[in-house]
Formats: C-alpha cells, sequence, structure tokens
C-alpha cells in the first residue's frame, strides 16, 4: 500500500465510524472515539459494526477488550491486519475501500429521476423502505438519523414519485463516504449515476470513498472508482 493509499484508507476509516457513530446514537447507543480504533461497548444496531480500527497495527486484546465480545459481535478490520481467531472470531467477509476523485459521474444519470435529500419522517421511511426491499429492516433508520450532522440520506425517485435509487452520504473534512447504495431495478449501474451527480451537487471538492465486494465492488470500479486497500469483518461466533 503506497502512502497515498494508506492516507486515504485512514481517511475512509474514520468517515465510515463516524457513520456507524451516528447510527448508534439514533439507536440511543453510545460509542468512543479512540487513538486507533472506535468502539461501542454495547451491541450496535443491525449490519453495523461494535468496533471499526482507525489505524494499522492495533493489538486485537485492545479491540475485543473495549466491545460486548460474546457472540454476533463484528468489528471491521479496516487495515486487514488483526488476527481475532483467538478470540472466538471468524472472517465474515472481505472488502476492498474504494476511492473517486471529486467530480460529477461519468454515466448520464436517468432523466426522469429526480434526487433530493431526506429530511422528514415520512421521506426517511419511504427511503429505507425502498432501500430495504421487504427484508424487515427498513425500521433500522430511525426519524433521529435526521439530526445527524454532516449525514445525508440521499433519495431517487421516479416520475410517480417513488424512491427508486438512493444511498447515504457522509461529509467529514477529506472526503465524503457513501454507504447503503442501491436501486430497486437495474443494480449498482443503475445507482451510481444519479447517486454521484447527488454527491457532486452537494460537496463538489470531496473525493469520493466507501467499501464495496464482490459485484458490488465490480459496480464501483466501472463508475470511476479505484481499490485503494483491503479490510475485513471479523464475527465472532458461538
Amino acid at each position: 500500500m503506497t502512502t497515498t493509499e494508506q492516507h486515504l484508507v485512514r481517511a475512509a476509516a474514520r468517515n465510515n465510524a463516524e457513520w456507524c457513530a451516528a447510527m448508534c446514537r439514533s439507536h440511543g447507543l453510545a460509542g468512543e472515539f479512540g487513538a486507533h480504533a472506535w468502539a461501542a461497548p454495547s451491541r450496535t444496531p443491525l449490519f453495523h459494526p461494535d468496533a471499526v480500527t482507525l489505524a494499522p497495527g492495533v493489538a486485537a486484546p485492545a479491540v475485543t477488550a473495549a466491545i460486548d465480545a460474546t457472540a454476533g459481535a463484528t468489528v471491521k478490520d479496516s487495515f486487514a491486519d488483526l488476527d481475532l481467531t483467538e478470540a472466538g472470531f471468524h472472517v465474515l467477509f472481505e472488502a476492498h475501500w474504494i476511492h473517486r476523485p471529486a467530480g460529477p459521474p461519468a454515466v448520464t444519470p436517468e432523466l426522469s429521476w429526480d434526487w433530493g435529500v431526506a429530511d422528514t419522517p415520512e421521506t426517511l421511511r419511504a427511503w429505507a423502505v425502498a432501500w430495504d426491499g421487504g427484508q424487515g429492516d427498513a425500521d433500522l433508520f430511525r426519524p433521529e438519523l435526521l439530526d445527524a450532522a454532516g449525514h445525508f440520506v440521499l433519495a431517487a425517485r421516479s416520475a410517480g414519485g417513488h424512491v427508486v435509487a438512493g444511498a447515504v452520504a457522509s461529509r467529514s473534512d477529506e472526503v465524503v463516504g457513501v454507504s447503503n447504495v442501491f436501486a430497486r431495478d437495474g443494480g449498482p449501474d443503475a445507482a451510481w449515476p444519479v447517486v454521484l451527480d447527488a454527491v457532486n451537487s452537494l460537496f463538489p471538492a470531496l473525493p469520493v470513498v466507501g467499501y464495496e465486494h464482490g459485484e458490488d465492488l465490480a459496480g464501483a470500479l466501472r463508475h470511476g472508482f479505484e481499490p485503494v486497500g483491503p479490510l475485513r469483518v471479523w464475527l465472532r461466533g458461538r
């Protein structure tokens, strides 16, 4: 990993941890930023890690000691350099941090879609239901999230007013992080043009970061992202 890539990974990891912290606060949970990791002592909301490392070379016991490391705990190993097997964890999945320079999307967004920021409980709920796709997890996104400074829920609507695509954009000092990218139809190739158009309109000077794996990673690369470093998510088994 080059010096530039490591700097980008640090910025992306911090940005992602800030989003996890905001999600926890919206559920009434507290987390704490330390010099080398963000961690929550109580179990975090679904799909969100109990800890995120912010620097390479963090000692594994220091991470597990800061969380509820019982069955179901997860750790985002931002530099893919932890070994948590002795603590009963296994690798849930591997992914890559991604980076894209500031600028408009390379592909023209769907012209019949209009995007906006979800700024009321009703629009947030419509976004969450579309994001969830019937899996039963829409309640993850609570109205308290609307008060999270620096975090924006982006919703693209069809001509009929239905939410058809979206993402979450989290602004920090150096980057804007994008997560929860989805489109009801067409997958990442349908979602990324409108998401990047929205991000460029809101934060035209900031590069975009995030992380993806599998086909979602391939989709991001098709839209101008480059992988800048590996990460792992660890899960504590029974």
